[in-house]
Parts: C-alpha cells; structure tokens; sequence
C-alpha cells in the first residue's frame, strides 16, 4: 500500500505540469545589414553561428537582400535558412539592385500560412510579415525612419494583429527608444520581453535600444527567463541581435 502511495505521489508533479500547458520558447531579432559587416564583408556562416549559438525557435531578420547585385544573387533568407536548418519565410518591402530587399523568419517548424501588411512610410516602403503556426503566430517588422510614419505603421500593426487568439510575438527594428509616442501605442496591446536598457544600436560601442521582442497581450501569460543583448560578434552586423526565452501558459 505504501508503495502504491509513493507511486501516486510521484505522478501528481508530473500530471500537474502537464495539465499547465506552460512550455519555453526562445524568439531572436537581429538586424543583419544584408550579411554586410563592419568589416565590409559578406559573410552569412558568421550572421548563422550567432544565430545557431542561441538555437532559437523562431528568429525575426531584418535588411535581407534578396538575388541583388550587391550580393552577387544571392538570397540572404535561403542562405541563412540552408546554415541554420530552418525554414525561411521572405517579405519583399521594395526592388532594389536587380532584385528586392524586406525582412523575414527563420523558424524550426514550417509555417501553415504568411501574411504580408503594408506599413505607412513616405519613405522606402516597410512591411509586417505574419507567419502563423500551429500552436503560435510570430511576426516580424522593421519600422521607418520617420516618426510620424512610424507612429501610423504602429497603429496598423497592432490592428493587424490584436484580432490573433494564438500566442502571438513579435519583433523586430523598431527605429525608436522605449519612452517614444510609437511605443507608447505598441504596449497598449503588446508587452515588450527584452531589457529596453541594453543598447542594440550601433553594434560597436551601442547607444540605444531600437530593437525589441513583444508578445500580444491576449490571455496568455509570458514569463521571462532570460533576455540578452549578443555582445560576441559585433562586427557581423551593424546592430547587435537580442533573443529572449519565455514560458509561456494559458
């Protein structure tokens, strides 16, 4: 009988941790200058080691050329995608160099649908790539430079998304500090994961946050176990990445 007692006792943590649905995902952002670093080399194994030293699920790429001159035809996405194992997703924001230059997502599992939004920029044109899953949505943007533009592309994203029942992240160059109008509209529906007081910007010496990872506040409950800043290669891009893992339950 006391055996059996054991036995019972033994099970309850584990049936308890199971019925909490609670599950720790890591989401990366990183601003990669079209694999350009500031050495002036094109290098996608280095912009790929940083990312395979985290191992993330879902990685969020921003100034991705895709089959220009500048890199010789290549398609920064598929190449990233080739040195990691990951599936690539690509949104074209504008034709450049004989082909186009966006953002994307890189992600373990392969997404069941891509959407594309259109942002406000009077400027080089910007996008919001939504790539949902089955058990997530993870979308990916990189603001304009422009303020006003910025504050109307925030209001068409957080439309764009606040609709989503799945746990939902985001991230991405945001082209602001925190304590800015834009992301005083962003945190409305999304809760920023990364310490907005480490610097992403520049990637040598950094002076400010512009880079960040959200998740919608929709009913889902996001821990953070850790969020970092990757100091150890800032010569791969002009900013530096940032990821953060969480655990997410319901």
């Amino acid at each position: 009988m006391k055996k059996i007692a054991y036995i019972i006792l033994a099970i309850i943590p584990m049936l308890l941790t199971s019925c909490s649905g609670s599950e720790e995902l890591c989401i990366m952002s990183y601003n990669i200058h079209h694999c350009r670093g500031m050495d002036n080399n094109i290098d996608y194994k280095r912009i790929a080691e940083v990312i395979n030293s985290v191992s993330p699920h879902f990685v969020a790429l921003q100034e991705l050329d895709s089959a220009t001159s500048r890199n010789n035809g290549k398609v920064c996405i598929e190449e990233l995608g080739k040195e990691t194992g990951m599936y690539a997703s690509y949104a074209s924001a504008i034709k450049f160099g004989g082909g186009s230059y966006g953002i994307g997502l890189l992600s373990k599992e392969k997404p069941l649908t891509t959407t594309v939004v259109e942002l406000e920029s009077r400027g080089e044109a910007r996008r919001l790539l939504v790539a949902e899953f089955a058990e997530y949505v993870v979308a990916c943007t990189h603001f304009p430079l422009n303020g006003e533009d910025r504050l109307a592309s925030a209001k068409i994203v957080c439309d764009a998304l606040k609709g989503y029942k799945k746990p939902l992240f985001l991230a991405g160059d945001m082209n602001c500090g925190p304590d800015t109008p834009e992301q005083a509209v962003m945190t409305e529906h999304f809760s920023i994961l990364n310490n907005s007081k480490e610097c992403t910007y520049p990637s040598i010496a950094p002076e400010e946050c512009i880079d960040y990872i959200y998740c919608l506040k929709n009913g889902y409950d996001c821990t953070v176990k850790e969020s970092r800043v990757l100091r150890g290669d800032s010569i791969a891009s002009d900013h530096l990445p940032l990821y953060t893992t969480v655990e997410l339950s319901q």
